[in-house]
């Protein structure tokens, strides 16, 4: 019996010795907060790609609508080609084959209600009925009554680059509206 009271006395010991060592305690401590450093900085990488994705989309949306709104009377569909090419090289260096535009002329009439007069998609975009409404923010159809209204919108499927944080695919979408830069309509030709 001996023996074993000696034994529990060292283990306690032992025990009571490890407690009370420091001189391991920051490696101990940087070992169980590491995971959650990683999963941290994994996120902030993700997250700053996706902010800067979503900025391109922006960029494209705007500078898409703002070429087809400066156009005076007639636009070449070729040229309207040019633009959706311009824009697409704006995703660079981010993969070109997710990013969906369409550009779209609607008008407003008097009574605020609206018809899709032309639309045009590229890269899988796809393009609104002629002739259909266009759902539009009230404050523009109170702005451009009797008028017209340029819209585009670009589209990106983002696929997250390590897949830790984020996991699934998840798309990007901005719509931006102009008004035509000649106050006439714009018809593609």
């Amino acid at each position: 019996m001996i023996h074993l009271r000696d034994q529990k006395f060292r283990l306690v010991r032992l025990v009571a010795r490890f407690l009370a060592e420091r001189r391991g305690a920051a490696a101990v401590e940087f070992a169980l907060i590491l995971p959650f450093l990683l999963f941290l900085w994994m996120g902030s990488v993700e997250l700053s790609q996706v902010l800067a994705v979503d900025r391109r989309i922006s960029t494209i949306a705007g500078s898409l609508g703002d070429l087809v709104a400066r156009t005076e009377d007639e636009l070449p569909s070729a040229t309207l080609d040019d633009y959706f090419t311009a824009a697409e090289q704006l995703i660079i260096p981010y993969d070109s084959d997710e990013l969906r535009q369409v550009v779209t002329c609607v008008y407003i009439d008097e009574d605020g209600d609206t018809q899709v007069m032309w639309s045009y998609g590229y890269n899988g975009g796809t393009a609104h009925t002629v002739g259909d409404a266009y759902d539009l923010p009230t404050e523009l159809t109170g702005i451009a009554t009797d008028s017209y209204v340029i819209v585009a919108e670009a589209a990106y499927s983002y696929t997250p680059l390590l897949g830790y944080v984020f996991d699934t695919p998840f798309s990007l979408y901005e719509e931006y509206f102009h008004l035509p830069r000649y106050g006439d309509y714009i018809e593609v030709v």
